[in-house]
């Protein structure tokens, strides 16, 4: 079986073709001032052969996350990445900068650039980019992590099968360097997806934001499932909750 299983924010775990990736794993309640709704869906870090990084920001690399996975798994990240990764423990890391590849059995990463910027919070890792994946088997599935649109979309993976977009982020205001849900879908018309799932919404909020206040959690997903429909109608939008999963859809016969 071919798909995914979006278990919240930017964790995505992908099984393609025998193999199984995990992107940017935050498993846990909380990650500093950020915590959680709801529960990490059960056993979505078991049986992996590779965790997939985007970049340094807490709520996509949290270190007490990958102490939780088998330090067997490794782990691709970008190119400088190394030095803040070593902190949690002695785990591979593969470092790839943009257009570089590493294959884990019949399945091919490769590095992508993303407008976002990619350093570590306060001030750790500044010159480390923030990447996207490309995911290649008998499907494509491009993973774009934290990112801005910006006209390389266009040629980034011709022939996509699925797009997982970020499309919010984890307040009730978003800042340069991210999409927001039109953002989202017009990024949709340069990665012409078969298929795309919004995630990077409705898990994390600042603990001191009250429940009345914490309807940005909700409407992201379906925004943008609703500008998707005006800027890329030809795509196929699945929101999905948290523990959600997709079949990734079977390539046309030749």
């Amino acid at each position: 079986m071919a798909r995914i299983i979006w278990a919240g924010h930017a964790t995505v775990r992908i099984e393609l073709d025998g193999t199984t990736l995990l992107t940017d794993p935050l498993l846990r309640r909380s990650a500093g001032p950020l915590a959680r709704r709801g529960e990490v869906p059960p056993g979505i870090a078991d049986g992996l052969d590779a965790i997939l990084v985007s970049h340094l920001h807490h709520d996509h690399l949290d270190l007490a996350s990958l102490r939780r996975i088998d330090p067997a798994v490794p782990l691709v990240a970008p190119a400088g990445a190394a030095p803040v990764l070593r902190r949690a423990g002695g785990r591979r890391v593969i470092e790839l900068a943009p257009g570089g590849s590493v294959a884990f059995g019949e399945v091919v990463v490769r590095a992508t650039p993303a407008l976002h910027a990619g350093g570590r919070p306060p001030g750790r890792g500044r010159s480390v980019p923030a990447l996207g994946y490309l995911v290649e088997g008998s499907r494509r599935v491009y993973f774009a992590g934290d990112t801005d649109l910006f006209p390389g979309m266009a040629d980034l993976a011709p022939g996509l099968d699925l797009a997982l977009l970020p499309v919010w982020g984890w307040g009730p205001t978003i800042g340069a360097g991210h999409l927001d849900p039109g953002g989202a879908a017009r990024a949709l018309r340069l990665l012409a997806p078969r298929a795309a799932v919004p995630i990077h919404w409705g898990t994390l909020y600042p603990r001191w934001i009250p429940a009345g206040r914490r309807g940005f959690l909700d409407w992201p997903g379906e925004r943008f499932a609703r500008a998707a429909a005006t800027e890329a109608p030809d795509v196929s939008v699945a929101v999905l909750a948290p523990g959600g999963a997709l079949a990734l859809p079977e390539r046309p016969a030749a």
